[in-house]
């Protein structure tokens, strides 16, 4: 396990800081965020460290199994899977952790974009 020594996220992984762990999915946990956005907003980070998305794809691509598998198993109907790269695309934590986001009519989570098409006009 490739281990970042100031990154909060392996702090998690190696039990040196406290979380909500609420799974563990072999080579990710999934954890419940600080300030979750929506009830059941989780994190699913990888064990091993790996700076954002684009740092290790293979890495990306077993985290994003991992929280899949976790929809699937937690029964979501609608939900939203984010990852961020880079400051300027809201990334806080420099650990790969990608936000599964259940969602519901009206919840009132709003996300920084729509499906691309322009809205008409009101």
């Amino acid at each position: 396990m490739h281990v970042h020594e100031l990154c909060p996220f392996c702090a998690i992984v190696l039990g040196r800081a406290p979380a909500e762990i609420v799974r563990e999915l072999g080579s990710a946990l999934a954890i419940v965020p600080l300030d979750p956005v929506v009830d059941g907003h989780l994190l699913v980070i990888p064990k091993h460290h790996v700076a954002d998305f684009a740092d290790d794809p293979y890495i990306t691509g077993i985290t994003a199994q991992c929280a899949a598998e976790l929809a699937r198993d937690l029964g979501l109907v609608s939900a939203n899977l984010i990852t961020s790269k880079g400051r300027a695309a809201t990334q806080s934590v420099f650990h790969l952790h990608q936000h599964l986001l259940p969602r519901a009519e009206n919840d009132g989570l709003a996300l920084p974009w729509y499906s691309g098409r322009r809205r008409a006009a009101s």
